[in-house]
């Protein structure tokens, strides 16, 4: 697996959702770079999907087992945050507690609790009760 790569389309998607919010329905790209997206998330799951199918039943499995996996793209946030750059001079994303899947988290079982896809480095985190925010998985270098 290249890892470096992985996270480059991974950014790629990311600021593709970020361009897409932030222009209007009505704005004459919108339908251009919606579809861009979404062939660009095609792409994605078709390289990668196989891959992250395995660490998402993983991470389900020790995290929130009573909740289904879902397809790779789902767990891609709607919208990401730049908060800067990485030391590898890669953007640095945030997220609100808002995006990700819903899941039932095996500790946290009376909490709000979302798994999120999140670029630089490639990680999944899971997000509790609004608030907390846990590293569940990280991809290699």
């Amino acid at each position: 697996m290249n890892f470096k790569k992985f996270n480059t389309d991974l950014i790629d998607l990311a600021e593709k959702r970020i361009q897409l919010n932030q222009i209007d329905y009505a704005d004459e790209r919108y339908d251009e770079i919606e579809d861009e997206l979404h062939v660009a998330e095609d792409a994605f799951l078709q390289e990668y999907g196989d891959y992250l199918e395995e660490i998402l039943e993983d991470v389900h499995e020790r995290v929130c087992s009573g909740t289904d996996v879902l397809i790779p793209t789902a767990y891609i946030a709607k919208n990401y945050i730049r908060k800067g750059e990485t030391l590898d001079g890669d953007p640095l994303y945030e997220i609100t507690t808002k995006e990700g899947v819903i899941v039932e988290a095996d500790n946290y079982p009376d909490k709000t609790a979302r798994l999120v896809l999140i670029p630089a480095p490639a990680r999944l985190i899971l997000t509790v009760g609004g608030k907390a925010k846990e590293v569940v998985w990280e991809s290699g270098k």
